[in-house]
């Protein structure tokens, strides 16, 4: 028969209480990302992506739109 050694891993001598808990997991909410506006057209996208009604980036036209066709 296998014996089992329950004592092996580290178990806590109380119960973590809500507020400790809260406070140790304060820093580990989600961050809204950076935006960034386009120059050209004015609409909202994130950094260092092109603009995806526009087509531009950097001020140069690097994508054909829809509206251009």
């Amino acid at each position: 028969m296998i014996k089992l050694d329950l004592q092996r891993f580290a178990v806590p001598f109380r119960r973590t209480s809500k507020t400790k808990k809260r406070m140790r997991r304060t820093h580990l909410k989600k961050e809204v990302g950076a935006i960034a506006t386009c120059p050209k057209c004015g609409a909202t996208l994130r950094p260092h992506r092109a603009c995806v009604k526009c087509g531009n980036y950097k001020n140069k036209e690097v994508i054909k739109t829809a509206e251009e066709k």
